[in-house]
């Protein structure tokens, strides 16, 4: 061949080469990129993986989680140096929780069926997974198993005497004998065993917002009140010195947030820790298994920031450089230091600290289902005033690209309502933005994370005050001209699912639809059919069945006929806290009234859908109704 006929040829391979490079880069352009028009369904976003609740065995070898990935919560471990995670447990509706005993060979977890919540407790082998059921008490519900110091025993609760108190209970686990150890009238649970053998600590539950705390010896049988106190007094995550002479704990005890306090168990003297860690809540508290170590997450805002305390020098640790929600933390027995980790863009995923070398490890890495997470959007921090000045707290997502103008809108109203919209991964937000929705979600009057008397403007006489504080989000979103009333929507779960059905009743003009999921619609029915170990924890909330006046007022049933705006309702047939009666009487008050609802009750489910197979038809159905009655 001549060098005319060569150059040509390796004339023609460049062009052929370039021209083969070209077609590839546009078609190969990302699915994802923002400038496509496809965009990944609704089920792929529900697809995308998190774990949840990781604990580092001693020697820092294995992290146990938990992860719904295979349809239903279940129980892993994997090693922290790779490999494929180890599933533990097949049980058809998954675990509810779960306690690993003091040298990580075993496991008590928590199984109950459809969302019933009425757990029953179950030993597992964390080497081969093997199953040996502890309890089978029909109708009862176990929780809260901590283990003795030496592994043979767990202390428990349990409400199979009359299915409304909780006492506490210490079985052997070889021979499954039971023994009754504390029988206050009530909700209680353990919370602490010490490193003796001796004593129990048991958390007794006045309200939702007032705590006691009680030491029970086990070898006298006494129980005495550590914590006598006046007023609502939070005493939570407790833990005992290696002594067992004082108790680490976080409370609110003469503060207006929580604080880390040491309790001497001797004086009942409460003494603080640490005093300036700002105008925030501590939360999440752990105790070292050596007893050298403290982790707590301090409450920024919605934000989770990991703090980490030598005991010995009082001196704070490094921590990882990461922004977003820390929880879970654990120590292993040289102090590295395992916690969840997410974020708005990041789901959530199990990581370990090495403080001693600065060195942080992602240990488990759950799917995206393809979808990129470039695309994922953070919030804005806003704050508006409600009708009475009030300063609330509100997120605010828009999505990627907006220039102005107006947005269909969805207002979120959170759980609780003792509870606190944080800005962690949500699926469905990011689904929702990706198609050109605004959301806002708004920390009403009644949220916990901002003090003691914010927590309890709601309460009772107070309920409507939080309603109107939705009102003001709304008309927070029409004055920034972000929407207007065609375009809203608001949806909720649980006290969310009532904020829901409220909001419709009291300001039917400002909305075109909403969404309650597993929602209180009459006070009445709710507190009469709830189970009765939730009645007095919620009547200290909302105000007692001997005021029925009230109760029927503020209920969204006895205003019914004002819901203009079409309604979705979800329920789950199993729900013990919020009885499904209160989906269906809220329905047929609509449709005798010419309304638009629709109803999605799933008959293996309780306070929530849990099954991944039923939130892919929930999400499906919920983004359907969006878009038929919000969406231009």
């Amino acid at each position: 061949m001549n060098s005319k006929s060569s150059q040509f040829l390796f004339f023609k391979q460049f062009i052929l080469i370039i021209f083969v490079l070209l077609i590839y880069s546009f078609i190969s352009e990302p699915l994802y990129a923002e400038d496509s028009l496809f965009i990944p369904d609704i089920e792929t976003y529900m697809q995308i993986g998190a774990i949840s609740y990781p604990q580092i065995s001693g020697d820092g070898k294995i992290v146990y989680f938990t992860t719904w990935l295979t349809g239903v919560t279940q129980l892993y471990r994997v090693d922290t140096d790779g490999g494929w995670p180890f599933q533990l447990t097949f049980f058809e509706d998954g675990i509810d929780f779960y306690s690993l005993s003091p040298d990580f060979n075993l496991a008590v977890v928590g199984l109950s069926k459809g969302g019933s919540e009425q757990a029953q407790l179950y030993l597992v082998e964390t080497s081969t997974g093997k199953i040996t059921q502890l309890t089978d008490v029909e109708g009862a519900k176990f929780g809260s198993p901590v283990w003795s110091p030496d592994g043979s025993r767990i202390a428990f609760r349990s409400n199979e005497v009359n299915g409304r108190d909780f006492y506490i209970y210490v079985m052997d686990i070889k021979t499954k004998n039971k023994e009754l150890k504390f029988d206050k009238e009530g909700y209680n649970y353990v919370a602490d065993w010490s490193a003796d053998g001796r004593c129990i600590l048991v958390n007794h539950l006045i309200s939702n917002t007032n705590r006691e705390l009680y030491l029970l010896d086990m070898k006298d049988k006494k129980s005495t009140l550590l914590t006598p106190h006046k007023g609502d007094v939070l005493f939570y995550d407790t833990y005992f010195t290696t002594d067992t002479n004082s108790i680490y704990m976080l409370t609110n005890y003469e503060h207006e947030r929580i604080k880390l306090a040491r309790l001497d168990v001797n004086t009942k003297k409460i003494s603080f820790v640490i005093e300036k860690e700002g105008n925030w809540d501590i939360e999440e508290l752990f105790l070292a298994p050596t007893g050298e170590y403290l982790a707590w997450i301090v409450n920024e805002e919605g934000y989770g920031r990991l703090k980490l305390y030598d005991l010995e020098t009082q001196k704070f640790l490094a921590t990882p450089s990461i922004d977003g929600i820390v929880t879970s933390p654990t120590f292993s027995n040289d102090g590295i230091v395992c916690f969840a980790f997410s974020n708005p863009s990041k789901t959530q995923d199990a990581w370990i600290w090495d403080w001693h070398n600065k060195k942080l490890i992602k240990v488990t890495h759950s799917t995206y289902a393809g979808v990129d997470p470039s695309s994922f959007i953070d919030p804005e921090l806003i704050r508006y005033n409600s009708f009475d000045g009030l300063e609330i707290s509100a997120f605010l997502y828009l999505p990627s690209g907006y220039e102005g103008g107006k947005l269909p809108f969805v207002i979120h109203a959170h759980g609780g309502p003792e509870s606190q919209f944080r800005p962690g991964f949500i699926r469905h937000f990011q689904y929702l933005l990706r198609n050109g929705y605004g959301i806002l979600s708004p920390n009403i009057r009644g949220s916990s994370g901002y003090g003691k008397e914010y927590i309890k403007l709601d309460d009772y006489k107070k309920r409507t005050d939080s309603v109107k504080d939705i009102e003001y989000a709304t008309r927070w979103l029409i004055e920034k001209g972000l929407t207007d009333s065609t375009m809203l929507a608001i949806k909720g779960a649980s006290y969310g699912g009532y904020m829901t059905l409220a909001a419709l009743t009291s300001y039917p003009h400002l909305f075109a639809a909403g969404i309650d999921v597993v929602g209180i619609a009459n006070f009445v029915t709710f507190l009469e059919n709830t189970k009765p170990y939730r009645r007095v924890l919620r009547e200290a909330e909302y105000g007692p069945l001997t005021d029925m006046e009230f109760l029927t007022e503020i209920s969204p049933l006895t205003h019914a006929e004002n819901i203009k705006a079409p309604l979705l309702i979800i329920h789950g047939e199993n729900d013990p806290r919020v009885p499904v009666s209160e989906a269906r009487q809220i329905a047929k008050a609509i449709e005798s009234n010419g309304g638009i609802v629709e109803t999605l009750i799933f008959p293996d489910e309780g306070h929530g859908v849990g099954k991944l197979s039923n939130r892919l038809i929930m999400y499906r159905r919920m983004v359907d109704f969006l878009d038929k009655y919000v969406k231009k």
